[in-house]
């Protein structure tokens, strides 16, 4: 082997398990998910030569510690290997790490195993960055077609995108991209808050966030929905009369409804204009969205899910059925940006808009590389496409994502914008950072289990 290659090897694949505090206010809470600390598995890929690159994946703390024994069984996989040789070949190599003819049966690409494979994989995107000095969204615009397809495994999607289609799409997407990057670079990426819309946030906190965010410029908002209809009628005659009727309400049941349910409880809060429900239902459940979106349509709404999509052969069946109407991608859930990449690009061959799904811990710096990867190098519009902004943080991070005018701006550090500071994962390590046992000791919480 020679010199440079030894320096590229990978010699350390670390993970720590992040927690924070968030149910003690209520952020983030929802129908489903009443009381969410906002955690991540985070993943330190390490070479001989110093680099490292930086990856997780999110969760609602329980459990946490699930994801990063999933990640200790794949770290073998990967120990040893030369990082450049995996980009010369990224798409066979995500095959080969979830492949494994063991490991695979408790998903396959699905569920846990499925999360820790996205928090390597999003530690090895951040590496390559930051090894060409680029920031991702850029890394990924610079790619000639052939060499980002290379990267996507196209097992099981033949029958709606092949490797050629997938390269034609992109080498038209690539038509006027420098002129996008400017528009981007000046003006930024559209984004819409949910940080008003809380289901367990009083009057009080839904007054301040909704002026907060109205003073800062933002257009469009979203409401979690779903527990009670007549306080969702209350909350809705709330925030429409915070935000006024000219701007963009979007509403979020987090997948509490049956299908029928969904399309009664909708029918009854057509009245105040949503643009779309989102997960209305089982994020399994093709069919049922398909119904939903079906009945929905003849009242303005329509139906916007993909958060929760285990992988690329449900987004596939759901583009296919037209049961999604905006398809919400998020950073950390399927297996990394390569999975992912294949969703952008099936969504552009069926004309769906894709609208990231963010929030939790370093989804938003995340997932702004790849929807303004999607404007430059694919897409090409912006138009009725928005990126979900939570204020949660992002104060943690090394390079936290800059809202400006109610746009993302692209970031310019390289890398995928995923590397905490040092000195909150020492404070926010569960259960032994600072943070914790101060919180453990107050009784805030129960303490960790051994």
């Amino acid at each position: 082997m020679s010199t440079t290659a030894e320096k590229l090897k990978i010699v350390g694949v670390d993970v720590q398990d992040i927690r924070f505090p968030t149910s003690l206010y209520a952020h983030g809470s929802d129908a489903m998910h009443t009381d969410p600390d906002y955690s991540a598995v985070y993943v330190t890929v390490k070479l001989r030569n110093g680099m490292e690159g930086n990856g997780m994946t999110f969760t609602l703390g329980r459990g946490n510690e699930i994801v990063l024994a999933a990640v200790e069984s794949l770290k073998d996989i990967v120990l040893g290997q030369v990082v450049t040789d995996i980009y010369k070949d990224f798409g066979n190599f995500w095959r080969t790490l979830t492949s494994d003819s063991q490991l695979r049966w408790v998903g396959p690409e699905k569920g846990v195993i499925h999360l820790a494979t996205a928090a390597i994989v999003n530690g090895l995107w951040d590496l390559w960055a930051k090894l060409l000095k680029k920031p991702l969204w850029r890394l990924l615009a610079d790619l000639e077609p052939e060499q980002l397809v290379s990267c996507i495994d196209f097992r099981y999607l033949s029958n709606v995108l092949t490797k050629n289609e997938a390269i034609e799409l992109l080498k038209r997407g690539r038509e006027g991209m420098e002129s996008r990057i400017e528009d981007l670079e000046a003006n930024g990426y559209p984004a819409y808050t949910t940080q008003a819309g809380w289901i367990g946030f009083t009057d009080q906190q839904m007054n301040e966030a909704a002026n907060k965010y109205l003073d800062l410029g933002f257009t469009a908002f979203k409401v979690k929905v779903g527990r009670n209809l007549y306080e969702d009628v209350k909350r809705l005659e709330k925030i429409r009369a915070l935000i006024g009727w000219d701007k963009t309400l979007m509403v979020d049941a987090n997948q509490i409804w049956e299908v029928q349910e969904a399309i009664d409880w909708m029918t009854q809060l057509a009245v105040y204009k949503p643009l779309w429900i989102e997960e209305p239902t089982s994020p399994d459940d093709v069919l049922g969205h398909a119904a939903i979106a079906t009945a929905l349509k003849p009242l303005g709404i329509a139906v916007a899910t993909g958060e929760m999509c285990c992988n690329r052969v449900l987004f596939k069946q759901f583009l296919q059925t037209g049961a999604m109407e905006f398809c919400q991608i998020d950073s950390a859930r399927i297996g990394g940006v390569n999975e992912i990449l294949s969703v952008y690009l099936m969504a552009r061959k069926m004309n769906v808009k894709v609208c990231p799904h963010a929030g939790g811990v370093g989804l938003c710096e995340m997932v702004q590389h790849l929807q303004m990867w999607d404007y430059v190098a694919l897409s090409g519009d912006k138009e009725g496409r928005m990126i979900e902004y939570v204020d949660e943080h992002h104060e943690h991070f090394e390079d936290p994502l800059v809202i400006r005018n109610a746009c993302y701006m692209p970031p310019k550090v390289p890398g995928y914008s995923s590397t905490l500071k040092q000195e909150a994962v020492l404070k926010y390590s569960y259960p032994n950072g600072t943070e914790w046992l101060e919180m453990f000791q107050k009784g805030l919480f129960p303490k960790a289990k051994k």
